[in-house]
């Protein structure tokens, strides 16, 4: 027996076009629009959309659910993430799966599988990350793609844990070109920044400011410039995850000027934050330490520019939460030891939808970078990231004129702070179905761990 949804009287907005319009779902998938009133067609469940947005729901492609990271362990778990990624419009989530020291990528792999399985409120995927590049890893990645794991990501950051030097990065983009995976880098000079640690530390600089200040705006640059000259070296596309400053924003914007398939993405705390929130006093800025970090409010200008330009192509979270009590603090007295990440998952949507009212872009930007172009980047386009005949009934019913205040006291991250704490936002996710299933309705949660499915992915849309 077929079960037939009809959403009615929306403003359905994609990447490509805003119409008004009906939205006819059956079982899982959309399978008609057509003009608002212009079709009589009956359903089991009809959504009065009227007065509001009806959007596909988001794909946040850069998430770290339970993720290991300086002692300690992300705070939220795939069950309360996905669900809260549900409440703030994200219907899928593409995490990573890390490579365990001195093993293989399939034990990586099926670790995140186990953490993940029957557990997710909305649909998943896995990148990989490559924490050692070598022949017997190397073969490793052809299959993952095979599978649907088609994307690998390195890192210039962070030696004796997760870095690569130039020669293991070379390989794994040579790799890449041939299987038709997508490598994405984490681009700071890891090296560089250890000795300007090191030297802050013997100075008596402990406090949190300190982390963005010895991560410098030119160290991100460098290693962007380098990663982009090395895909260039290999013939292989690259996605440069997280980028915070301008310069490292020029280094891109000149590779694509040359015709180049290099991508970025940045993310919401880069920005609407900065290091005013990093110099917070009584340790507060514990709370907004991530790499890479935030930077002075003067570089938002060019990332809000980049993101207008395509420059910049996607805006995903780097969701990786830490409870100031308890793990946050590990870093008191010693900066280099705070835990790196962010909550967001849930404030994405909203906060790019403020974006919106601010006019730093339109709604249908708003829909690519949050939707139609993560979608298209790894490989779920037509599946996910749009509302059309074929693709998943992944959709949001938003309303635009709704006013809500950001707060941990009503979030729904297992964190026990906001970064975006008192912040007004105008507009205000109402209904979300995953796959034609209601998982947020009317403000109430419907969902259930265990509905979000494992969804393979095909490999980049954007490079033939």
């Amino acid at each position: 027996m077929v079960s037939r949804t009809v959403v009615r009287g929306g403003l359905v907005i994609t990447a490509a076009e805003e119409i008004h319009a009906d939205v006819l779902i059956e079982d899982s998938r959309i399978v008609a629009l057509a003009s608002t009133g212009t079709q009589e067609w009956t359903a089991e469940r009809v959504i009065d959309a009227s007065g509001k947005y009806v959007i596909p729901g988001g794909v946040d492609a850069h998430t770290h659910m339970e993720m290991p990271f300086g002692g300690t362990l992300a705070s939220d778990t795939f069950e309360t993430g996905t669900r809260a990624a549900a409440w703030g419009g994200t219907t899928t989530v593409i995490d990573f799966a890390i490579q365990p020291a001195g093993k293989s990528l399939r034990e990586g792999l099926d670790i995140w599988h186990a953490k993940a399985d029957a557990r997710c409120a909305i649909d998943y995927g896995f990148h990989m990350i490559l924490s050692d590049v070598n022949e017997s890893s190397l073969r490793e990645m052809d299959g993952l793609v095979g599978e649907g794991v088609s994307s690998f990501k390195l890192f210039t950051a962070y030696p004796g844990v997760f870095y690569s030097d130039d020669g293991q990065i070379l390989r794994a983009m040579q790799r890449s070109a041939d299987n038709g995976g997508l490598v994405m880098m984490h681009a700071e000079n890891g090296i560089a920044i250890d000795v300007l640690v090191r030297q802050a530390l013997e100075r008596g600089e402990t406090d949190p400011r300190y982390h963005g200040e010895v991560r410098r705006a030119l160290l991100e640059a460098e290693a962007t410039h380098r990663v982009i000259q090395l895909a260039r070296v290999a013939g292989a596309p690259l996605y440069v995850v997280h980028v915070s400053a301008e310069e490292a924003v020029a280094e891109l914007t000149a590779a694509r000027d040359q015709g180049l398939p290099v991508f970025g993405e940045t993310c919401p705390q880069y920005l609407f934050l900065s290091t005013d929130n990093l110099a917070e006093p009584g340790f507060e800025g514990a709370k907004y330490v991530c790499s890479t970090p935030l930077r002075p409010r003067e570089h938002q200008a060019a990332l809000w520019r980049a993101l207008r330009t395509d420059d910049l192509q996607v805006v995903s979270t780097d969701h990786c939460p830490f409870c100031f009590a308890g793990q946050k603090e590990l870093g008191r007295g010693d900066f280099s030891r705070i835990p790196n990440g962010l909550p967001g998952v849930e404030n994405r949507m909203d906060l790019l939808h403020q974006a919106v009212v601010d006019g730093h872009i339109s709604r249908r930007r708003w829909i690519e970078i949050a939707c139609a172009a993560p979608a298209r980047m790894f490989g779920l386009y037509g599946k996910k990231g749009t509302i059309a005949p074929g693709a998943d009934a992944d959709v949001v019913i938003y309303d635009p004129a709704a006013e809500q205040v950001i707060s941990a006291e009503t979030h729904h991250m297992n964190v026990d702070y906001s970064a975006y704490e008192g912040r007004r936002v105008t507009g205000r996710v109402e209904t979300v179905l995953s796959r034609g299933e209601p998982v947020i309705d009317h403000g109430e949660f419907t969902g259930r761990a265990g509905h979000g499915m494992y969804t393979p992915r095909s490999t980049c849309q954007y490079v033939k």
